[in-house]
């Protein structure tokens, strides 16, 4: 697992150890990050169940303003703590150990541009509860990238995002929330 492209292109980053986190395939995380390249440089990010935080840091080395990376499992924060460390220095990256849930029903700070989430598979309800908390917690062109196993069903609207693509990637499927733009539907 490497960082892609920007200023800490090429960096390797570390996996948590077990099989609780699956990082994203380098084919999917390119395809996530084509779908918001124009959108990365300035915004502000949420890496929601981060693992590895290789979705965040990747933001990070492409310009993103900021990002703050949510994760509950002790594994997957010391990764995360030494990927930060190894990749950056990051002074616009904040660590918040804690589950998904608990942190967007709490989080009153300022709304954000750029949301990647990858929940547990098999884990619907959950990924439908945070899309549903995300929804107060977006800017006006607010992006939510959530990665499921094919075949789990999410709906097709979380007002104001609603889903304008879906994508397949072997056993991954890629949710393409966004909030309408002007005139849009």
């Amino acid at each position: 697992m490497r960082v892609i492209t920007g200023t800490a292109r090429g960096r390797k980053l570390l996996a948590p150890a077990g099989k609780a986190v699956r990082p994203t395939s380098a084919m999917v995380k390119e395809a996530i990050f084509s779908m918001v390249q124009f959108e990365v440089e300035g915004a502000r990010v949420l890496d929601l169940f981060a693992g590895s935080g290789q979705m965040g840091i990747e933001a990070l080395s492409r310009g993103a303003r900021e990002c703050v990376f949510v994760d509950s499992t002790r594994e997957s924060l010391g990764a995360l703590r030494a990927n930060l460390s190894s990749s950056g220095p990051w002074k616009n990256a904040k660590v918040v150990p804690s589950g998904a849930v608990e942190f967007l029903r709490g989080y009153s700070g300022a709304a954000f541009d750029i949301v990647f989430m990858d929940p547990p598979y098999d884990s619907a309800p959950l990924a439908e509860k945070c899309i549903r908390l995300l929804a107060g917690h977006m800017s006006s062109t607010g992006v939510v990238i959530c990665e499921v196993q094919d075949g789990e069903k999410l709906p097709q609207e979380f007002a104001p995002l609603v889903l304008r693509k879906a994508y397949k990637y072997g056993k991954t499927s890629v949710l393409h929330y966004r909030v309408p733009g002007e005139g849009e539907e």
